[in-house]
């Protein structure tokens, strides 16, 4: 049974980006349509990713500054689509709600819908878009 929101900590330490990434990574590793995608077509050697993950969140939440990586280079060569987006937010958002409450929870959320939302764009093939 989940937790009540009211007793839930809100992320804001270390240890919490920690709990949240590999929350949620152990939630897409089991899921049909984005485990094959980051273990079979990536082929993601996890001991590495996951710490650049604590780091991107730990930068983007927490203020650290300590990713310096280039995210869309690695992924635009991936058979992914706006399912596999919506997914990602999805399992990211389940896993915020079920683990944390409170303001820099929510901020997660939107900054997980504002990455998926880039990428999406920027990973869509140029004759989709639409001409303004």
């Amino acid at each position: 049974m989940p937790t009540p929101a009211s007793t839930l900590p809100d992320i804001s330490t270390e240890a919490d980006i920690q709990a949240l990434v590999d929350r949620f990574y152990d939630k897409v590793n089991q899921d049909a349509l984005l485990g094959p995608v980051f273990n079979d077509v990536a082929a993601v050697h996890w001991p590495a990713h996951l710490p650049t993950m604590y780091d991107f969140w730990s930068s983007i939440l927490l203020g650290t500054a300590r990713y310096k990586g280039r995210p869309f280079p690695k992924h635009l060569v991936l058979p992914i689509e706006k399912p596999h987006f919506q997914r990602w937010l999805e399992l990211f958002y389940q896993t915020v709600q079920e683990n944390f409450a409170g303001p820099k929870a929510e901020e997660a959320k939107v900054k997980a819908l504002n990455i998926a939302t880039m990428f999406e764009y920027r990973m869509r093939p140029k004759s989709s878009l639409s001409i303004l």
